[in-house]
């Protein structure tokens, strides 16, 4: 995992520079305060996201972006004095602590107080106290001061605090008639009873309590600020840059799921020959990209496969690639060919996660591929691929196993250069913290040489068996990148994301390549992987590409990305990596998510609870639901891993969904997929696919 500090520099550059804040002392001070260490042990991972996180006392600890944006209007100098009203955590209290003389902190919640005192002691900040108590009056005993914040807002600004500016002093606050919005102010006192107000926008943020502000603590937010992120909450301030800049106004949500309702086709059932017949309309383009909102979900593998049989029975598709290692793939790709069995290829799909590809509803469409192929000449048959590169020890194995076979010679001279990595293939991650370490990819060199050799030996062995040659090949570019990969583990998440979705592209254009004039591909992965990166937090705020992004820039309207989504049910998932599946619960969808606008719509029009939106579709109601779609909101991604309980922070993120896919495929109920072993597959072999 990516250190703290990079992704505090990572946090400051892309969610606080990006969005325009200037001031090079709040920057510093911003990179310079650990804002993992005023987070409960479980939710430090999460420390650098872009966005609130709970805290202890059932509060929040605010955005970074929205600290910063309130420290630079406050124009905090070295030497000021500085009063914070709402201390929470003690994080904005610290950051201040680096640009102001001294600090006192009001906080209402006496154990929020004492951890922030904690936190604080912890850290060596000596210029700031916290003190327990009623923050809406200030501090009259310690005024004046220099500068004022608070970290929750009031009707509007209290007079005891304009008062306890010193003259040329600014207070920054959250001011609204109502408790579900405010405009950001900026008081700047000029005179003995005179003010300069400035508005920097709208923000949410929950109601200071106290005898100056609302009387009482009705839960209606968050603690801290929370910037429109999220459909309901108001715009953030003009200056805004990343997924926090197009939201939706309140009085027009409660129509978009009308309008879904309206809009959407629904779907016969996933066992009708027609449900595959719906998605036609897309059935032009080279590359097919189907999607899933969960690596656990039936109906999303059924969809699949359904969608997969259409495009590949009626429209020529023979090419099918999915998030899965190209070892374990190939094993398949054989089985479904009726190909002979590599004597040394070991059994597929056996690693972590192996529910994701070892499952009934997979089984199925196996053996339909299988059965649809043996029916063809071996030239139209359908090939199965793993787009994916955490398979190093297989791939390895497999590049030797095949110059053993064809160049017993140049066999020694591969495992005499993969013997620098090998030792690793266990434990790839340790490699790339060993490289870091010593300063240089110690392998890189003999890896590239190795996929270079093969590539210009490619005469000679295609003459043999022109589909081992490529299925070596492959293996070789796949050690080749995942040097690369373990090495980037440990220098950022962006970096190593965007090298495993380049592999996964770069494996995919090989495919049509080697595929020929006409080749066309159906992909399955994660909605996180097909889905346009750059109309999401990932690449906006991250920095991140995925497989989506490069398909859509090489292809064009001639790549089609459909993504899937569910409102509530089941999941197979494990609470944490490496642990056994389990069949879990899914959380019903945010009330801020887009997945709650599919489900409203749902409970409008029982109907569209199965139901297509063709996100090219023609006519006035596409052209309102596209728009309806745009501006950001927060869309959930679960993976193998399933967090319920930090489900906010751990599988959900801002994107626009109207322009990072082309079609949604929406099921309201979904359940888990049917996992093979564990007690999960009722009777399925534990040989399958081969069934010995």
């Amino acid at each position: 995992m990516d250190s703290f500090p990079a992704q505090r520099q990572r946090m400051v550059e892309r969610q606080v520079v990006a969005r325009g804040v200037r001031d090079p002392r709040v920057l510093d001070a911003m990179r310079d305060i650990p804002r993992e260490e005023f987070l409960d042990a479980a939710m430090r991972e999460f420390a650098y996201e872009d966005s609130p996180l709970p805290i202890e006392a059932g509060q929040t600890i605010s955005q970074p972006y929205i600290v910063a944006l309130m420290l630079e209007a406050a124009r905090i100098e070295p030497g000021d004095r500085v009063l914070e009203i709402g201390a929470g955590s003690g994080y904005a209290a610290a950051v201040m602590s680096r640009l102001a003389g001294e600090v006192l902190a009001i906080e209402r919640h006496a154990e929020l107080a004492s951890l922030a005192r904690e936190r604080l002691r912890r850290l060596r900040i000596g210029n700031v106290e916290v003190r327990t108590g009623d923050g809406s009056g200030g501090a009259p005993a310690d005024a004046p001061f220099d500068a004022i914040l608070a970290a929750a807002g009031a009707p509007d600004v209290p007079d005891v605090l304009r008062r306890q500016l010193a003259i040329g002093g600014r207070l920054v606050m959250p001011v609204g008639p109502t408790r579900r919005g405010q405009r950001l102010l900026k008081i700047t006192r000029t005179g003995e009873g005179t003010w300069r107000e400035e508005d920097l926008g709208d923000v949410l943020f929950v109601p200071l309590v106290g005898a100056h502000a609302w009387c009482d603590d009705a839960p209606v937010a968050d603690r801290a600020s929370i910037p429109a992120t999220a459909p309901e909450q108001a715009a953030t301030p003009a200056r805004a840059k990343g997924p926090a800049q197009r939201p939706v106004p309140v009085r027009e949500r409660a129509s978009i799921p009308a309008l879904l309702a309206r809009t959407v086709e629904p779907l016969p059932s996933l066992d009708d020959p027609a449900f595959g017949a719906m998605y036609d309309r897309y059935a032009g383009a080279t590359v097919v990209l189907l999607g899933e909102a969960s690596h656990g979900t039936s109906e999303f593998y059924r969809a699949r496969a359904a969608i997969t049989r259409r495009l590949v029975e009626h429209h020529g598709f023979r090419i099918v690639a999915v998030e899965a290692d190209w070892p374990d793939a190939a094993t398949i790709d054989r089985h479904v060919r009726g190909l002979p069995v590599q004597g040394s290829a070991p059994p597929p799909f056996r690693r972590f996660p192996t529910w994701m590809w070892r499952n009934r509803e997979m089984a199925a469409f196996v053996d339909w591929l299988r059965a649809h192929n043996l029916a063809q000449p071996q030239e139209r048959r359908v090939s199965f691929h793993g787009l994916d590169l955490y398979s190093l020890g297989a791939s390895i194995r497999a590049v030797v196993d095949y110059l053993d076979r064809v160049d017993p010679e140049a066999a020694a001279i591969a495992r005499h250069r993969y013997s620098c990595i090998a030792p690793w293939a266990s434990e790839p991650a340790g490699y790339g913290r060993m490289a870091l370490n010593k300063g240089y990819a110690l392998c890189e060199q003999a890896v590239t040489d190795m996929l270079r050799e093969l590539l210009e030996m490619r005469l000679k062995y295609t003459a043999r068996d022109g589909r081992d040659w490529f299925d070596a090949t492959q293996n070789a570019r796949l050690v080749r990148d995942a040097e690369a990969y373990y090495r980037a583990m440990y220098y950022g998440a962006a970096e190593s994301w965007n090298l495993r979705d380049g592999h996964m592209f770069e494996t995919l254009r090989h495919l049509l390549d080697a595929g020929g004039p006409g080749a066309r591909a159906v992909v399955w992965a994660h909605n996180s992987h097909i889905g346009d990166a750059r109309e999401t937090e990932m690449g906006e705020v991250r920095g991140e590409l995925n497989l989506g992004q490069l398909a859509r820039e090489a292809f064009g309207g001639d790549a089609a990305l459909l993504g899937f989504g569910t409102h509530a049910g089941t999941v197979a998932a494990a609470p944490e990596w490496d642990a056994p599946m389990q069949v879990m619960q899914v959380n019903p969808s945010r009330p801020e998510s887009v997945e709650r606008l599919f489900h409203d719509a749902a409970v409008l029009e029982p109907a569209a609870a199965c139901s297509l939106l063709d996100l090219r579709g023609d006519g006035h109601r596409h052209d309102l639901a596209r728009e309806a779609l745009g501006p950001t909101r927060l869309e959930r991604y679960i993976g193998v891993v399933y967090r319920a309980d930090t489900e906010r922070w751990s599988h959900y993120a801002a994107s626009s969904l109207g322009r990072q896919y082309d079609g949604w495929t929406w099921f309201d109920r979904t359940r888990a997929i049917d996992a093979l072993g564990d007690g999960h597959a009722r009777g399925m072999p534990e040989t399958w696919p081969f069934g010995v």
